[in-house]
């Protein structure tokens, strides 16, 4: 499994207490094309991965199927938690996961990244990390 990322050091807000919260961007690519296109196997990503990084989620998970454009069509993702919000977007044509984490509470964006590339088959990703203050 192949990663790149742009997280040069375990960054977390205990160390880095000046900031408000962590936004973290991981697209992760050549992902299987069965799991992104499921909207079931999709919730229960969400549901393991708000365990796994310890978020409370407010409400349930939304999927919808959007794009009558082939460039775009895919299911898009949406769960609030008490802390921000989790979103993506599964890009059916490139079978490419564009996965947003926010949240004013502390996580672990290298957890979050190998978590979900492993999840989605993706043989390899890449992490944007923004520390909001």
């Amino acid at each position: 499994m192949n990663s790149v990322s742009s997280v040069k050091a375990r960054v977390t807000l205990e160390t880095m207490p000046e900031a408000w919260g962590i936004a973290s961007a991981i697209d992760i690519y050549d992902c299987n094309p069965q799991k992104i296109r499921d909207a079931a196997y999709i919730k229960s990503f969400v549901v393991q991965l708000c365990e796994l990084i310890d978020m409370k989620r407010f409400g349930e998970t939304r999927v919808v199927h959007f794009g009558e454009d082939e460039k775009v069509a895919g299911f898009s993702m949406v769960q609030l938690i008490e802390t921000s919000l989790i979103s993506a977007h599964f890009a059916n044509l490139t079978n490419t996961v564009y996965l947003d984490v926010f949240s004013c509470k502390a996580y672990d964006p290298e957890k979050v990244k190998q978590f979900s590339q492993t999840s989605f088959g993706g043989s390899f990703s890449r992490i944007t990390v923004t520390h909001r203050l």
